[in-house]
């Protein structure tokens, strides 16, 4: 005989505007069969004459996830918005579940009914959640004749991305402001970023972006122009920085780690590279620390986290990352404790531009292997009444995996 199945206890139930209308029947059975329902004071309402117990999710959304799970052992039903792992509740709250405790029945999403309000293609339309999240994600993906839809806490937070729309030089996007979409009090209005005045905007509100303007877009390849990144001096430099992220190789869901980040340069791009990967940046000089914190912010990556302090003492205790490049700071201890600690297979790049840090990669090399290379690049400038070659440091890169 086989072993009898868990009952999930939890059932996650997405609702629009619609409410019952839109419910499918899994999800109405689900709802007549709950001792207890919570949600969303707007979700409850949507659902009169409940039979059961109700408890109204309370605010800020974490404080309910310890309560909801005091109710294991109770047939719990808990309402969100249309599909529960599209930015919504049911990532949040499943984490603290093991798999067989719950089941989710998702409604159309937000942005699958914007899109079709829109006639705008989903397949090819950014979605992005930002409730919780700064608008600055937007960022890399602000470019002119692209479309956003984009999720928002409420009215307020609409005015505000319309500001930053307009502050970055995209005051010219249309807006597509989606109020209740579904509901009974649907309403679409249109609007520029840089003439936004509605005052009536009401919760749960979307906004459809089509991007205008003549802001600054941000490359989408590896080796941005130094102007993205505010610096003292202390950075790798454009095409050195692309080799550089040749070399690291980014995939999907890796962690680095970015020890001596200066500028915070090498980070950040390896950021941008995908939405999976995540970065900590080791910097031991605090005003650069705060830089790259800066530059993060500035380039919409939030992924980044920024440790102040001296490598290798400060490396201690932390989860060992996929790969690591050492831009500043590189010495034998530091490179003695890398190849001592981290995991097998991880992999290291680590650049260098003084005679003496030159020597340490190339013994380095004759002991670990991988891949030693000279990188010299030079300008064309002025000289006296013509142009030459204006040389820059060369760079010794060393690149090994463990």
């Amino acid at each position: 005989m086989g072993e009898a199945r868990t009952v999930p206890w939890l059932t996650i139930v997405g609702i629009n505007e619609d409410g019952p209308a839109g419910l499918s029947p899994a999800s109405r059975t689900a709802i007549d069969r709950a001792d207890l329902l919570t949600g969303a004071t707007r979700h409850l309402a949507l659902l009169p004459d409940l039979r059961c117990d109700v408890a109204p999710w309370p605010i800020p959304f974490d404080d309910g996830i310890a309560r909801l799970l005091e109710q294991r052992g109770r047939h719990v039903v808990l309402l969100v918005s249309g599909d529960p792992f599209w930015f919504g509740a049911g990532t949040t709250i499943t984490r603290h579940l093991a798999r067989d405790e719950w089941v989710a029945h998702p409604a159309v999403s937000t942005f699958g009914l914007a899109a079709a309000r829109l006639s705008w293609p989903i397949d090819d339309t950014a979605c992005l959640g930002l409730h919780a999240a700064p608008l600055t994600r937007l960022r890399p993906i602000l470019a002119p004749g692209r479309q956003v839809i984009v999720l928002v806490r409420d009215g307020a937070a609409v005015g505000q991305l319309a500001r930053y729309l307009d502050e970055l030089g995209f005051g010219g996007s249309v807006l597509w402001i989606l109020e209740a979409l579904g509901g009974p009090s649907e309403r679409i209005r249109r609007s520029t970023a840089a003439t936004l005045d509605f005052a009536d905007i009401a919760h749960p509100v979307a906004v459809g972006v089509t991007v205008a303007g003549d802001g600054a877009v941000v490359p989408s390849v590896a080796g941005r122009p130094d102007h993205w990144f505010d610096h003292d001096g202390q950075i790798t430099k454009r095409a050195v920085r692309a080799l550089t992220l040749s070399a690291l190789a980014p995939r999907p869901g890796e962690t680095l780690w970015d020890i001596g980040a200066g500028s915070g340069s090498i980070g950040i791009e390896w950021l941008l590279s995908h939405a999976s990967t995540s970065a900590v940046a080791f910097e031991a000089d605090p005003v650069r620390a705060n830089r790259v914190r800066a530059n993060a912010t500035t380039l919409g990556v939030d992924r980044l986290r920024v440790i102040n302090g001296r490598a290798p003492e400060i490396l201690e205790g932390l989860p060992s990352p996929d790969v690591v490049f050492v831009g500043g700071g590189l010495s034998n201890a530091l490179l003695d404790r890398l190849c001592a600690t981290l995991d097998a297979g991880t992999r290291l790049v680590a650049n260098a531009v003084t005679l003496e840090s030159e020597i340490l990669l190339t013994q380095w090399h004759a002991t670990k292997g991988g891949t030693l290379q000279r990188i010299e690049l030079s300008d064309a400038a002025p000289l006296g009444t013509r142009r030459g070659w204006r040389a820059h440091y060369p760079v010794v890169q060393w690149s090994v995996a463990l």
